[in-house]
C-alpha cells in the first residue's frame, strides 16, 4: 500500500469494540507470549548496558530527588535540566526499543498471517533499516522532550501517536521517516481514546506479574504493546505481506 492508501483507509477507519478489542488482544498473546517475553529481555538488556555506558561516561541523567520534589520550582528546574540532560542517552534508547518493537510486530504479523518463517529480533537493525530507525529515534525524542518540558499532559497525549511508529515502521518499511510519523499521528489521533484506554488495561493486566515473584513482569509486559498492532490491523489491515515492499528487495531491484 502507498502513503494515500494507509492515509485514506485511516480517515475511513470505522470505531473499533473495546471488547473485541481486548479479546483480539488476549487470543494474540496467548499465541506470542514466548516471542513477547524474548523482546522484553532483548529491549531490558540493551536498555541497561546504554543506561551503564551513560553512567560511567558522567553522561546520565541526574535523578530528582524526593527534597527537590518539595519545592515546585526547584522541582521543575531540576526536571527540565534533567530531560534535556538526558537527550543523547533517549535518542540511543527509543532506537533500539523502535528496532526491537518494530520487529515484534512483525513477528506478530506473520504469526496472524500463518507465515513460516523464523523470528528475527534484529530485523531493523539491518544496515538496509538502521538509518531510518535511527532517524525516527531522533524523531521520537524531539517530540517526547518538547511535550516533557511542557509538563505532564502533552506527553500522556502524544505518548499514544508515538506508539504507533514501530507499527507503522513494521508494516511499512518502505516508506520514507517522515511519512512513517505522519502517519503514526494520523492513525493515533483516529485512534487515541481508545488506544489510550486499551494500553491502560493491558499496562495493569501486564503488571500482575509482579504476583509471580516480579520476576513474571516479564513474561506478561510483552501485552502492553498488542493494543497498538491490533488498532492498525482493524483500520488499516494487511495484505498477505503484499505491502511487506522491503528496502532490501528495492535495493536488489535497483542494481
Amino acid at each position: 500500500m502507498t502513503y494515500l492508501d494507509v492515509e485514506d483507509k485511516i480517515k475511513n477507519a470505522k470505531p473499533i469494540d473495546f471488547g473485541n478489542l481486548i479479546n483480539d488482544v488476549f487470543e494474540l498473546f496467548k499465541k506470542i507470549w514466548l516471542k513477547g517475553f524474548i523482546t522484553i529481555l532483548l529491549i531490558m538488556a540493551v536498555s541497561l548496558g546504554i543506561i551503564f555506558v551513560f553512567t560511567m561516561i558522567g553522561l546520565a541523567p541526574e535523578n530528582v530527588t524526593a527534597q527537590q520534589m518539595l519545592n515546585f520550582e526547584v522541582f521543575y528546574q531540576s526536571y527540565v535540566t534533567s530531560v534535556i540532560y538526558g537527550i543523547p542517552q533517549t535518542i540511543l534508547l527509543s532506537t533500539c526499543i523502535l528496532a526491537f518493537l518494530g520487529a515484534f510486530y512483525r513477528i506478530c504479523r506473520q504469526d496472524i498471517e500463518g507465515e513460516n518463517k523464523e523470528a528475527d529480533y534484529f530485523y531493523f537493525f539491518k544496515k538496509a533499516y538502521f538509518s531510518k530507525v535511527l532517524m525516527l529515534g531522533i524523531i521520537y525524542t524531539a517530540i517526547a522532550v518538547l511535550a516533557q518540558l511542557m509538563f505532564i499532559v502533552p506527553y500522556i497525549y502524544v505518548y499514544i501517536p508515538l506508539s504507533f511508529f514501530s507499527v507503522v515502521l513494521a508494516n511499512h518499511p518502505e516508506m520514507g521517516e517522515l511519512d512513517i510519523v505522519k502517519l503514526s499521528f494520523k492513525l493515533g489521533n483516529k485512534k487515541w481514546f481508545i488506544a489510550f484506554i486499551a494500553m491502560f488495561v493491558a499496562g495493569i493486566i501486564g503488571m500482575l506479574g509482579i504476583i509471580a515473584c516480579g520476576i513474571g513482569v516479564l513474561f506478561t509486559m510483552s501485552i502492553v504493546y498488542l493494543p497498538a498492532f491490533l488498532i492498525y490491523k482493524e483500520a488499516v489491515g494487511f495484505q498477505n505481506g503484499k505491502n511487506m515492499v522491503t528496502i532490501e528487495n528495492q535495493t536488489k531491484t535497483n542494481f
